[in-house]
Formats: C-alpha cells, sequence, structure tokens
C-alpha cells in the first residue's frame, strides 16, 4: 500500500471510532432496552404457553374419549385456565355474590369479587332530594392490590373469594389452595360505629404470589357522587386529604386537578366529601402513597370528582402475617371525629381553618354552638343566639371603633385647616401638622381600625365554621329549607356570571345592611377629601357580596346579616349616649396641655426642616 492509502484507512478508522463512542448507548438507554428484551422474552414465553395450551386442547378434543360434549367443554376449558393461570385458574371466574353487614349508623354491602366492600349507606341522613345517602356503590368503588404469579400480574379486585364466615358484625371472604396456601379479608362492624376493622391475613403465599420491593401497593378508586343541593358548593369543599404519620394533615387542591406523590409514611388517606367521608387507615402507617383526584365538570354529571390513591404496605409472603387497618365511612361531625384516636386527627377533615381562626371555632364556637343545641331545635334560632353573644363579647371594640371615629369627626374643621394652610407640595409638613394635633387632642388615628382588625379573626372563623357544620345540614328556617345551602325565593331561566341562577334573600338583607352600616360609617370617619375614591370603594364591597354569597351557605349570610344589623343598632345606642360637643372641649382641653414629643414626631419635624431648607437651596439656585 502507499502512503495516502494506509493514511486514509487510519482516518476511516478513526471515525468510525469516534462515531462508535459519540453513538453508544448510555446507561439509562441499556437498562431500557435490557428492559424492551426482556418484556419481548415475557411475551414470547406467554405466547409458547399459550400455543401449548391450544395444542392440548386440540389434542383432548381428538381423543374422542367417552364423556358428555358438555363435560369435554368444561374440561378443556379448565384445562386451559390452568395453563394460563396457574393456581389462581379456580378464582378467575364465578358468580358474583352479595353480603350485608349492618348497624344502626350504616349498613355496608359486601361482594365475594375481589372481597371488597361494595357500597356504603348512612342510614341516618339523606340526600337533598329524599334519597337514601350513599357514600359509593357498584363499580364507583374499587379496591384491591396486585401480584404476580406464573409470570402473570393479577388484581385481587378481580377475584372470586370464598365467604367463610358471616356474623351479625363480622365477615370473611378468603381465596386458597389444597395446599393450604391462603390470603384472607376480613372485616368487623361494631354496633352503633362509623369505624370498621379490616384486616388482611396471608398463611403460606411464598409459592402463589410474588410483589415486588417485598410490599403490596393497595389500589383504591372511588368514584364521589353528589348528595347536596349546591353542586359548585359541594365541589369546592370535596377533595382528598391525608394525615403524614406523626405529623400534619393535608390535602390536594380541591379546585383543580390535582395529585401527589407522598414519599414519607402516611397514617391515612380520605375522600373527603362536604359533610361525609371515606377513610382508610393504617394501623400503624402505609409506607408511602401516590393520590390523584380528577373533577368532573359536566355538572349534569351524578358525580363530583374521581379520587385514586394507591398505598404501599410493606408484606413477606414467605411469612404468615396479619395486617390491620380501619376504614371511616361516617359525617364529617366534629365531635365523632374527635372521639377516636386524637392522634388521627379526623377532626381536621372539617376545614376550620388555620391558626388563631381554627382556635376560635374549636374552643369558642362549636362548644357555645354544641352547648345551645341542648335546649333549642330550631338552627335559626341558635345562630341568632350565638350572634347576639358574639356581639356582647365584642362590644367593648365595638364601642372604642365608635368614640374614635368620633373623636376623627369632631377633628375634621381643624384638619380641613391645615389642609388649606398648607399645600398640598408640602406633604410632609401637613403631615407633622396633623400628627402633632392628633397628638394634642388625644387622638390615635388607628383607633377605630385596630378594635375592628381584632374582630377579623371572628368574622372568618365565622366564615370557615357555617359552610363545613354538618349540623345546619337540611335544617329549615323562615323561608331557607337548608341553612347550609344557598336560600333561593326565586329561580332565574338564566345564569348571570357570577352571580348565578337564583336569588338569595338573606344574602340581599346582608348586602343592604352592609350598606346602610357603610353609609353610616362614612359619615363617622370622613374627615379629609384626599382620597375621593374611598368613598366608592367603601360601597363596592357589599355590592361584592352580593355576588360572591349568592351561593354560598343562607347560614352563613343569615348570621352576617343579624350581626351586622346589631352593629347598626349599637351604634344608634351609643350615639344616644355620646355627646359630640362634650367630646370636643374635652379633646380641647388636652390640646392646651403640654404635650411631649415622640420620637416619630420628631422625626417628621426634622425631615420637614430639611424639605423646607431643600426648598430654599433651589430657590436661590434659581
Amino acid at each position: 500500500m502507499d502512503r495516502n492509502s494506509i493514511t486514509g484507512l487510519i482516518l476511516i478508522t478513526l471515525i468510525l471510532l469516534g462515531f462508535y463512542f459519540f453513538n453508544r448507548p448510555n446507561a439509562e438507554q441499556i437498562a431500557a432496552l435490557n428492559q424492551q428484551r426482556d418484556s419481548l422474552q415475557r411475551v414470547e414465553l406467554q405466547r409458547q404457553q399459550d400455543e401449548i395450551a391450544r395444542a392440548a386442547i386440540a389434542a383432548a378434543e381428538s381423543a374422542q374419549i367417552a364423556i358428555s360434549d358438555s363435560a369435554l367443554t368444561d374440561s378443556s376449558a379448565s384445562f386451559k385456565n390452568q395453563q394460563i393461570y396457574g393456581q389462581i385458574a379456580p378464582f378467575i371466574e364465578g358468580e358474583q355474590e352479595f353480603y350485608t353487614l349492618e348497624n344502626s349508623k350504616i349498613k355496608m354491602v359486601f361482594t365475594n369479587l375481589g372481597a371488597r366492600v361494595y357500597s356504603v349507606e348512612l342510614k341516618e341522613y339523606k340526600t337533598h332530594d329524599g334519597e337514601a345517602l350513599i357514600l359509593f356503590d357498584g363499580d364507583g368503588n374499587d379496591f384491591g392490590f396486585l401480584f404476580t404469579h406464573n409470570t402473570r400480574v393479577f388484581n385481587t379486585s378481580d377475584l372470586f373469594f370464598k365467604n367463610t364466615n358471616l356474623s351479625d358484625s363480622t365477615i370473611s371472604f378468603e381465596m386458597g389452595t389444597e395446599a393450604g396456601e391462603i390470603l384472607q379479608f376480613n372485616y368487623k362492624l361494631p354496633a352503633d360505629e362509623y369505624m370498621t376493622d379490616f384486616s388482611i391475613n396471608t398463611y403460606n403465599l411464598g409459592n402463589l404470589m410474588t410483589t415486588p420491593r417485598g410490599s403490596i401497593d393497595i389500589n383504591w378508586y372511588a368514584q364521589l357522587p353528589s348528595h347536596e343541593k349546591g353542586r359548585q358548593f359541594e365541589q369546592q369543599y370535596s377533595g382528598i386529604f391525608y394525615k403524614y404519620y406523626l405529623d400534619e394533615v393535608d390535602n390536594l387542591k380541591p379546585t383543580k386537578n390535582d395529585n401527589k406523590d407522598l414519599r414519607t409514611r402516611v397514617k391515612w388517606i380520605g375522600y373527603k366529601g362536604q359533610f361525609f367521608s371515606s377513610v382508610f387507615i393504617a394501623r400503624d402507617a402505609f409506607a408511602s402513597a401516590m393520590i390523584e383526584s380528577k373533577i368532573e365538570n359536566d355538572e349534569s354529571s351524578e358525580y363530583l370528582k374521581y379520587n385514586k390513591a394507591e398505598v404501599v404496605v410493606p408484606i413477606d409472603f414467605m411469612s404468615n402475617q396479619k395486617l390491620d387497618f380501619n376504614f371511616y365511612f361516617g359525617p364529617n361531625r366534629f365531635y365523632t371525629l374527635n372521639s377516636y384516636d386524637k392522634d388521627l386527627e379526623l377532626s381536621e377533615l372539617i376545614p376550620l381553618g388555620w391558626g388563631i381562626f381554627g382556635w376560635v371555632n374549636r374552643y369558642a364556637v362549636i362548644p357555645v354552638f354544641n352547648f345551645l343545641e341542648g335546649f333549642i331545635s330550631s338552627y335559626g334560632i341558635i345562630i341568632l343566639i350565638l350572634t347576639i353573644l358574639i356581639k356582647l363579647v365584642l362590644f367593648p371594640l365595638t364601642y372604642k371603633s365608635y368614640i374614635s371615629s368620633a373623636k376623627m369627626k369632631v377633628l375634621k374643621p381643624q384638619i380641613e385647616e391645615i389642609n388649606e394652610r398648607i399645600p398640598k407640595d408640602k406633604a410632609i409638613e401637613r403631615q407633622q401638622a396633623t400628627m402633632n394635633l392628633y397628638k394634642k387632642a388625644g387622638v390615635n388615628p388607628m383607633g377605630g381600625c385596630l378594635p375592628m382588625l381584632l374582630q377579623m379573626p371572628v368574622l372568618i372563623a365565622m366564615f370557615r365554621f357555617f359552610p363545613a357544620s354538618i349540623e345546619l345540614r337540611q335544617e329549615s328556617f323562615l323561608w331557607a329549607t337548608d341553612l347550609s345551602s344557598y336560600d333561593s325565593i326565586l329561580d332565574l331561566p338564566f345564569n348571570i356570571p357570577f352571580y348565578g341562577s337564583h336569588v338569595s334573600l338573606f344574602t340581599l338583607l346582608m348586602a343592604a345592611t352592609n350598606i346602610l352600616y357603610t353609609k353610616m360609617n362614612a359619615e363617622m370617619t370622613q374627615s379629609t377629601n384626599q382620597m375621593p375614591g374611598m368613598k366608592t370603594m367603601m360601597y363596592m364591597m357589599p355590592v361584592m357580596f352580593l355576588f360572591f354569597f349568592n351561593s354560598y351557605a343562607s347560614g352563613l349570610s343569615y348570621y352576617y346579616f343579624v350581626s351586622t344589623l346589631i352593629t347598626i343598632l349599637q351604634t344608634i345606642l351609643i350615639r344616644q349616649f355620646v355627646n359630640e360637643e362634650k367630646l370636643l372641649k374635652r379633646i380641647q382641653a388636652n390640646q392646651k396641655k403640654p404635650v411631649q414629643k415622640s420620637k416619630f414626631a420628631a422625626r417628621l419635624e426634622e425631615m420637614s426642616k430639611q424639605q423646607q431648607q431643600l426648598q430654599k437651596t433651589q430657590k436661590k439656585r434659581r
């Protein structure tokens, strides 16, 4: 070879080597190829097994053994199933049967297909249209776990179990072989309880079942039906809640499709409706979980959401084990949920608010509400009394707020004189003069805001309490047929955006009283014309409430209406005892007293001097 040929061969070799190194698969691609190859091998193995089964069936048919045609068919099908499904074959086909456990509170229907709860009825409650209240029913609830046998994957929810025990409070299902390999599901429903015991027992399953990672993935799927009159409101208060092991309770976003991978231990998973919940509880803890909630956007559908959970439970089929769980199927009633183990924190299913708002509800509103329930049957009267009690407790703050507003009102002429005397371009000087006036008069300009701010926790706590209170569900008062839903006095033939297709009278009354109170408050607090747009904003809030609360619980609108009405009456009453002329004389007397400047006032004065000096310097330069 000449030198050019050798050079060409070397270059070609280098190019090929470079192409190989730059294009060779990485570790992830090699793993994917190996997984694909293994999958192809499994498919090929399954195809060969199917061919062997078909060949055996064909041979049996051609032998023409002296048995009836029906017996031949049964034998062939059984042989085929045995070839395909192995020892699981006897549980592949069967007839679905139903069994019932019930107590005074709930009725549970079980099916041998999957050895699972088929439906749950809460006997003490009805839907808004008077039908039986079913938490879930039929194929709308699926429960089981996956396992592998003879290279095939099975789901317990697709297998037929045998009922081995049925009493007034217990039921057992099992799937077992002649070799003593048994998988058992046990349920126990105590008397007068919403909590059900559930256990999974395993015996000698090491050769019958295998699972990856030494655990089972229990899948729980449930369709959440609508039970209440206000679909949009009910959907907003529904979703998936969960509790971390030895930690707080959290939830998926209720207003959109959401999912979460919980990579740490979880105590329970709850499918929460507005007033009723289904909760799957681990006696110890789930190792991890995957949860997902999807919203049903079709308003004509009977379902609100579709919830799915996959919880990981450690298990060793090589040894006999018992896994203990509980199911809670019942109402979101605070004292009912709180009656169980405090560490479960099931009461967190009720959205009472975080921090101080939740404390107000738990330690003040709910105990008083529950106390009044023992004496009064009308929940409208209970809300009225509760509102009066709250307003009496908050009256000192209301009085202080009024006095502060009255002081600002009598100082209005002096403030206007300051604004006329000091031009707008000297904002710091004007602010300093105003603050000096307040200081001499003994008036705190924030005095009216602070009492209102202190009342906010109660207002927000009540906002959370009423929509979540099952006690108000289907309780009527005056024209409202259900205090937990909207009170429609007129159904519109069309839908108004952001308002709805009905007219809520309590919401109208609430908006009207808020407009009246805003007008009274504006007369008391207007001291300057510095913010002319504020007056319009103050009147916009009641109008916004009209749209916002139209579809909310009528009990909430009723509370705000009564609360605002009482505030108006308190204001009128206070006016009778507060003489503004005497108040002005007292302020004028305070103005004559020497007042030590605060650090803030001294700082304002210094800034004013600096501003004046700067203005003089600029004038000299011109």
